[in-house]
């Protein structure tokens, strides 16, 4: 029987792409991309329906549309104006309507979410974090930094309450390498664009990536199979970071200790600054991700490794810079 899937996050690159490439597939007879922000990429022929997070219209876009499959990748949030928490805030607010629209959904049997393989070290980092900090201030400005991570976790929690509840209904999480490639805007692409990028003083990860074309297929693919569980998702291999700022062109390195890098993150104000350190320990991979599991069930493997993945995002950041210093130069149209 043909499915129909509703994807949620088509705002952003990844949720359009994966909206688009479904719709061709024999086995998809429709799309419907679900967000609270207008798209500014192509959906092709998919079908938008734009919801808020604080009423029914997720509840109700997942009714109306009769979706046996839903895509969780994230619905956006413009930032609140009460700061950033609130804003985070509602990502897992976010998360929770789905997965409550699920839940009720007498036609919905296939559910896969978008996860992050930090929520592997968010407990341990947390800890670190706190026995690092001296103070009730500190500790909060580290755990704000662990945010995604912890609503990473917060949210595979309700997903696993949702499994308990509706036993009936095959689940699968994806926890992603950080997402790289020539259309990639996260904070690891922004921290690497920085002039001049601060890095903690005696430390330098292994960072492990996953292009942005297999992170589209490899959700492609999950969504049309029925296999349950927590899968990790990245390249093969993996590259210090001090290699990546060198290959970005990143020659203005700042080796900072732990709290200069506090000090330099809260000068530019939180949530501003894209790094601390509890943030790229985060992103330093202490041991390479085991991916036989998605490959094996998928029969499926990454078109890219790590370094080539990187290697994508490079050869597509000069570009992107031209075209942002041409925009700043371009006058301003008269009404």
């Amino acid at each position: 029987m043909a499915r129909v899937v509703l994807v949620t996050g088509v705002s952003g690159y990844l949720g359009a792409r994966v909206a688009a490439a479904l719709q061709d597939h024999p086995e998809v007879e429709r799309v419907v991309g679900v967000d609270s922000v207008t798209p500014e990429h192509s959906l092709g022929r998919a079908e938008f329906v734009r919801v808020g997070l604080h009423d029914d219209s997720v509840a109700a876009a997942v009714q109306d549309s009769g979706a046996d499959t839903v895509l969780h990748l994230r619905l956006t949030v413009a930032p609140a104006a009460g700061g950033r928490g609130r804003g985070a805030g509602n990502s897992v607010l976010g998360t929770m309507q789905v997965l409550t629209a699920c839940q009720r959904s007498d036609t919905v049997r296939r559910l896969v979410v978008r996860s992050t393989t930090a929520v592997r070290d968010c407990a341990h980092e947390a800890g670190q974090a706190a026995r690092e900090a001296a103070g009730a201030r500190e500790r909060k400005a580290a755990r704000a930094h662990l945010r995604e991570a912890a609503e990473a976790a917060k949210a595979e929690r309700y997903v696993r309450g949702l499994a308990r509840r509706r036993p009936d209904l095959s689940i699968a999480v994806l926890r992603f390498a950080d997402l790289v490639g020539p259309s990639v805007d996260s904070p690891l692409t922004r921290y690497l664009g920085r002039r001049l990028v601060p890095v903690l003083r005696g430390h330098d990860p292994r960072m492990q990536f996953l292009h942005e074309d297999d992170g589209v297929e490899v959700i492609r693919r999950m969504a049309l199979v029925d296999r349950d569980g927590v899968f990790d998702v990245a390249a093969p291999g993996a590259v210090p970071l001090s290699h990546c700022l060198r290959r970005a062109g990143r020659s203005v390195v700042l080796p900072v200790p732990a709290p200069g890098l506090r000090v330099l993150g809260s000068l530019v104000g939180r949530g501003r600054a894209g790094y601390s350190p509890e943030l790229l320990r985060q992103w330093g991979a202490s041991r390479l991700l085991d991916c036989n599991e998605v490959q094996r069930v998928l029969d499926w493997a990454p078109t890219y490794t790590s370094q080539e993945a990187f290697d994508s995002y490079v050869a597509g950041y000069a570009p992107r810079a031209v075209s942002r210093a041409r925009r700043r130069r371009r006058p301003l149209r008269s009404a």
